[in-house]
């Protein structure tokens, strides 16, 4: 079956109305809505709104928070705290975004830890909305145990994504947003939902063997990064998320399908105010001088020279114009949570 094609702001409102019909307060819900469709835009489906069946069932099943009041505690100036109160990830990390921001106008570099809160989506749409407004943006969060600290063979640690976001004047930000394994295990779970095989190399299956089989990667667990090199990042990005955060020791965050309880995930956000050390324009447009000094190199045989997020920026800029491709799983899953909240379903091409 092919993909049907939907236009993103189709799409953006047809998520916002299901999370407002679901009892969301609607700025929250543009919010959520906004992450899913950012992702689905850079092609990094795997967070889209593939995830928005699963939020809901975790906010049915009681495990997860559907709309709580977020508290911050603002007993430091330039570092602060935010609980979650298990609610969505993607609220929680705009609300800290937004406070690290505010904070590093003031006193030129900012954190907001996150306790209790949730999978939210990808970073990049957090640090990119910090270079946006002129300020370098960093975002780390855990996840649930899906690699083994090297040379274990059980999984204990996240995928544990870092991102990255540096304003570079007229041009697109520059913005990195990698997780600390060879690949996140979203793309695995999108695979084995859209019944897909993975590339070998990507996981191994519960017995410790190398599969293309997305089902048993997902009993197994995914590669890390450069061996040593990302299973370490991975636990030093958890140190600093969910045990700084006190919201969990290593190992404790629940998976995203996982109905049983709050998931038990934390977040830091950064802001950096470079106009605090020389200049916020001198800073931008050395940025995109670099970047155009990357730009010029002559490349290999056969390939172009990307900058960080350039493929994902051209991607969104694409699909913005073109649409949106959806699997018919993801639709179906989509249409299933229409009903579910009395919400009308997508409109699909004939």
């Amino acid at each position: 079956m092919t993909n049907d094609t939907i236009a993103a702001d189709t799409l953006t409102g047809f998520a916002r109305n299901i999370l407002v019909a679901a009892g969301m307060r609607e700025p929250h819900a543009q919010i959520v809505s906004d992450t899913l469709v950012y992702a689905e835009l850079r092609g990094v489906s795997s967070h889209g709104l593939a995830r928005l069946p699963s939020y809901l069932d975790r906010v049915a099943a009681g495990a997860m928070e559907l709309d709580p009041d977020m508290t911050v505690d603002g007993s430091f100036d330039a570092f602060r705290l935010l609980d979650a109160q298990n609610g969505f990830g993607q609220i929680a990390a705009c609300t800290a975004m937004d406070a690290a921001a505010a904070m590093a106008r003031r006193h030129g570099i900012s954190a907001v830890s996150v306790r209790n809160s949730n999978h939210f989506g990808v970073a990049a749409y957090f640090v990119e909305r910090a270079a946006r407004a002129g300020l370098v943006g960093i975002a780390l969060t855990n996840a649930s145990p899906a690699m083994a600290p090297y040379n274990a063979r059980t999984a204990l640690i996240g995928t544990n994504p870092i991102a990255f976001g540096i304003p570079a004047g007229a041009q697109r930000p520059i913005v990195l947003d990698m997780s600390t394994s060879l690949v996140a295990r979203g793309k695995i779970r999108l695979a084995a939902m859209n019944g897909d095989a993975i590339p070998l190399g990507w996981a191994v299956d519960a017995d410790g063997v190398p599969t293309t089989d997305a089902k048993a990667a997902l009993d197994g667990h995914v590669a890390p990064m450069g061996g040593p090199k990302g299973a370490g990042l991975s636990l030093v990005i958890d140190i600093l998320t969910g045990v700084l955060s006190a919201t969990a020791l290593t190992g404790a965050v629940r998976n995203i399908t996982d109905l049983g309880g709050p998931s038990r995930t934390g977040h830091l956000l950064l802001a950096l105010e470079p106009a605090a050390i020389g200049g916020a324009q001198s800073f931008a447009r050395d940025v995109a001088a670099v970047a155009d000094r990357v730009h010029a190199l002559e490349p290999v045989p056969g390939a172009q020279i990307r900058l960080p997020g350039e493929l994902e920026a051209l991607a969104a800029e694409r699909r913005t114009q073109e649409g949106i491709p959806l699997s018919p799983a993801v639709i179906a899953a989509l249409q299933a949570t229409a009903a579910r909240y009395g919400v009308p379903p997508l409109a699909l091409a004939a």
